[in-house]
């Protein structure tokens, strides 16, 4: 008895922290993404949160058989049959716990509860051929299968319709920033109200089975619905919405609106630029709250994932044999439990946070906050009794992320990370089913072969984990200088995009600088050395940014091959400016002050195309970062037109400096073709500005 016991407790101990480490991505993977969070912020909050819902709001009695996916008559069950489904419960926990150190070790945002849905299908199948009897319940199945649509696609629909009113009604006001200060209180308050409606349904169940049991309050119903027939009439015993806590959600939430609508009265968004960076700002907000708010209802809810076949490991072995419906569940299991989640967030669960919060499509607070609302809505909409569907939250954080970057187009997701993540939920239940038929079958309900068969299971497990380690980022890198001030996350590939642009703009500021110094006489040898240092930082920025879109270290809103032909054609600007440089090293200018006044006029105008240029690509960041408004994109055609203006002028300039030149240069024809030369050259920069810019022209009229 005490072998099985103690290899059932680290058997799930290591479902537990599998949880954490998987299942910490749907609280707070867009928290990471959007910067809200640093990742270590991301951790440490969810850790918190995970471990306070499961630890102090889960239920105490658990069901023995999750989410009635097999149908026992508990009344006729023998001691055979129940040492069996003892085994078999233990059998589930190692395959389910298994697939998910798998899925995680990919970055794979999988649903714990189908996995071990999964595993419990499996070992079903073996027992009814053991005891010739019927377990499985299909029809839950089906529901199951089901939900790998139906979540994902509401989740999906309800993040783009909230991500959708917060753009049309905040994002392209002509002033975002002051709109949001009175729009996102009254925003708050729908919010706060599914918040509030979802933390007593989903997070607080056993705190009210507990306070009914105690005689703190008279009947559990007044705050939850109830199991079954239930009435759409709150006023009524068995409603399916209690009056009481749809007053204390709605209090929950005016007084939430209160608060923000009086901090956003006074708030100075300090150090913040105008428009949509203070939008953000005050997202952040709602965001963190929703997401605190998810991972708190998640480890409320799936620490039973863990600890519920456990408990009726337990009570089949402290019992002697005896098998109920329920099992009550000791303090210190729970305390396994909640800590294994904990821990697992804090050592494992940035890999799949990332995942969720880079590699599907780039996150804003306004969007992170549209996809944790459609998520929590979703998921409190599916646990109703009514409905009573088991959906993942995982799948349905997921959809939610999707909805949100359909917003900005299609192209705004990358659906080759989005088809890995579907294939892993499909392969979830045979993956997880398949592996318990291994280990239930192998051990054999022998204690002593079990003793044998799960140090094994670690075993391979280890040794996959071992053999992948080259590709491994360890987890003090990930999380270091994570929590800095000065640390704002990992860049989208436009903010990148720009920091290329900043870094090409820097190299014709050197060039001008030499164009001036060689016009004016003055020894350029310097400005020449700076620009040529310049433009290799700009192709060492290039070359991390193709990288980086190799591995699929950063999401691609419109396309990786677009974004590295706008990388190449912005990279030929730095390349022509210090083409421009080595020139003014070849020989002297032609000696004339009125063709070096034109030079530098000119160098001026490709200077000034250049930083209108960077000014365009710094507006398509700020695009990207308001989901694609109308008048964002209208105010990035703007600036490329201004950068196409900007182009025609320095031909003009340049045109009338090669007419001079030509015409006054006969005295020292071969002084006067290199300056011809360099004019030219400094053409191809501004013409390289312009092409540049109109490749963007696609984003403006998507």
């Amino acid at each position: 008895m005490w072998l099985v016991l103690i290899l059932s407790l680290i058997v799930c101990a290591y479902m537990a922290w599998n949880i954490g480490a998987n299942d910490v991505a749907n609280a707070m993977g867009t928290s990471v993404g959007s910067k809200a969070l640093t990742l270590k912020q991301a951790v440490i909050i969810a850790a918190v949160f995970e471990f306070c819902g499961a630890f102090f709001a889960g239920d105490a009695v658990t069901d023995t058989v999750r989410k009635g996916i097999l149908v026992v008559d508990f009344e006729t069950v023998t001691d055979d049959f129940a040492n069996d489904l003892m085994y078999g419960f233990i059998a589930a926990m190692m395959a389910a716990a298994i697939w998910l150190t798998t899925a995680t070790r990919l970055g794979l945002p999988v649903s714990t509860t189908h996995s071990i849905i999964g595993g419990i299908i499996g070992v079903g199948l073996v027992l009814e051929v053991q005891h010739d009897t019927s377990l499985i319940n299909w029809e839950k199945t089906q529901e199951v299968v089901m939900s790998w649509v139906a979540s994902p696609l509401m989740g999906g629909l309800l993040a783009f319709g909230t991500f959708w009113i917060v753009r049309e009604t905040i994002l392209e006001s002509s002033n975002p920033e002051e709109r949001s200060r009175w729009l996102a209180p009254i925003m708050a308050i729908p919010t706060f109200f599914v918040l509030g409606i979802a933390l007593q349904f989903k997070a607080l169940k056993g705190f009210f089975s507990r306070a009914e049991s105690n005689g703190w309050i008279e009947d559990k119903y007044d705050w939850l619905p109830v199991k079954e027939n239930g009435s759409w009439d709150p006023f009524v015993d068995n409603a399916w919405f209690p009056i009481n806590s749809i007053l204390l959600a709605f209090f929950i939430a005016v007084m939430a609106a209160g608060v923000l609508a009086y901090v956003l009265r006074n708030y100075e968004f300090k150090g913040e630029e105008d428009g949509f960076h203070g939008v953000e700002r005050i997202f952040v907000w709602l965001q963190v709250i929703t997401a605190a708010y998810v991972a708190f209802a998640h480890g409320a809810n799936d620490r039973s994932n863990a600890i519920g076949p456990m408990a009726a490991v337990y009570q089949v072995l402290s019992s002697g044999g005896e098998l109920a419906a329920s099992a009550p569940v000791p303090v210190w299991l729970v305390l396994l439990g909640s800590a294994g989640i904990a821990i697992g967030v804090m050592t494992w669960g940035w890999r799949v946070m990332d995942t969720i919060g880079h590699k599907i499509t780039d996150i804003t607070p306004t969007r992170g906050f549209a996809a944790e609302f459609g998520a929590a809505t979703t998921i409190l909409i599916f646990s109703m009794p009514f409905l009573a569907v088991p959906v993942s939250t995982t799948h349905t954080l997921v959809g939610a992320v999707v909805g949100v970057g359909l917003a900005g187009g299609a192209k705004a997701v990358d659906f080759r990370v989005f088809g890995k993540i579907v294939s892993s939920w499909v392969a979830s239940l045979p993956a997880a089913g398949f592996g318990s038929i291994a280990i239930y079958v192998a051990a054999g309900s022998d204690p002593i072969k079990l003793l044998v068969i799960i140090p094994i299971a670690f075993a391979i497990v280890a040794y996959v984990i071992w053999a992948t380690w080259d590709e491994e980022i360890y987890v003090e890198d990930a999380l270091s200088d994570a929590g800095s001030a000065d640390n704002k996350g990992a860049p989208t590939h436009f903010e990148l995009f720009h920091t290329h642009a900043l870094a090409v703009e820097k190299t014709v500021g050197h060039m001008l600088e030499a164009v001036n110094a060689a016009a004016d006489g003055e020894k350029p040898e310097a400005h020449i050395t700076a620009t040529v240092e310049a433009e290799l930082r700009a192709d060492q920025l290039k070359n991390d940014i193709r990288s980086r879109l190799g591995s699929g270290q950063i999401s691609v809103l419109q396309g990786r091959d677009n974004l590295l032909r706008m990388v190449s054609r912005q990279d030929r600007i730095a390349d022509y400016a210090q083409n421009v440089a080595e020139q003014l090293s070849f020989r002297e200018l032609f000696v004339d002050k009125q063709a070096r006044s034109m030079l530098k006029e000119m160098a001026e105008a490709v200077s000034k195309t250049t930083s209108l240029y960077e000014d365009a690509v710094s507006q398509l960041k700020d695009v990207a970062l308001s989901g694609y408004t109308k008048a964002g994109r209208d105010r990035l055609g703007e600036l490329i037109d201004e950068v196409n203006l900007a182009e025609h002028e320095a031909d003009l300039v340049e045109s009338k400096a090669a007419a001079y030149v030509f015409s006054n240069g006969e005295d020292a024809p071969l002084a006067a073709v290199h300056m011809y030369r360099v004019l030219q050259r400094m053409d191809d920069v501004a013409n390289a500005c312009e092409k540049a810019a109109n490749a963007i022209l696609p984003i403006v009229y998507n």
